[in-house]
């Protein structure tokens, strides 16, 4: 139980109002004393949390993202897909980040927007996540301490799951329309996210939780 400020308040009240003859109850200590308790975590503790919370905060970037593709292609084709993509994709992801109170980035070395290459700290950890897909070994979820200690850094591989994304992510000359290949050409003159395979890693899911908010949530 973390120390209640106004106990402490009304504990130094109480002994002010004691005469000097006067002693304060041992109940009066005990309930103090009990209420100062800090309660201290372990880095385990704090680590299992951030991966509860991870999975859980990418489980709804995820859905939200896929959820409003999937309609953008039912109402205007892979061609209108790009577009929505292009235009909310980004805006999506950061609403979901202020919402959460985290970082939330997609981030790969084949990258479709250059904004989304992986920096210093996520290279190395999709590279590892490379080496285990080309070497058939599973890719589970990651925490990292970043550089400043102040954050947790979760990451999570994305994998082509199905033939819903070859239709923007495929074989440029036989599963990609040629006027989805124009459009994409078009708003992405440095795409480097075609030619993908079902099962290829696609890149992966990178979240920065600020240390004081996990702590908050134990």
């Amino acid at each position: 139980m973390k120390a209640s400020l106004s106990i402490i308040i009304v504990f130094v009240i109480a002994i002010s109002g004691c005469g000097p003859r006067e002693r304060v109850s041992k109940e009066v200590f005990e309930a103090v004393n009990k209420n100062m308790e800090v309660k201290k975590l372990s880095e385990v503790e704090i680590t299992e949390e951030a991966m509860i919370w991870g999975d859980s905060i990418t489980q709804a970037a995820q859905a939200a993202l896929m959820g409003q593709l999937k309609n953008a292609v039912a109402d205007q084709g892979p061609d209108g897909a790009v577009e929505f993509c292009n235009a909310n994709a980004t805006p999506i992801v950061k609403e979901l980040s202020e919402q959460f109170g985290v970082e939330i980035r997609r981030v790969s070395t084949r990258a479709r927007n250059p904004k989304d290459l992986p920096d210093e700290a996520e290279f190395p950890i999709l590279d590892a996540y490379a080496y285990n897909s080309e070497n058939d070994i599973p890719n589970e979820p990651n925490i990292q301490k970043t550089q400043n200690a102040q954050a947790l850094l979760y990451t999570k591989a994305i994998v082509i799951p199905n033939g819903f994304c070859l239709s923007c992510h495929g074989n440029p000359e036989t599963e990609i329309s040629k006027s989805t290949l124009e459009k994409l050409n078009a708003l992405y003159p440095n795409d480097l996210a075609k030619g993908h395979k079902i099962g290829d890693l696609r890149g992966m899911w990178a979240v920065r939780i600020p240390t004081k908010m996990i702590v908050g949530r134990l």
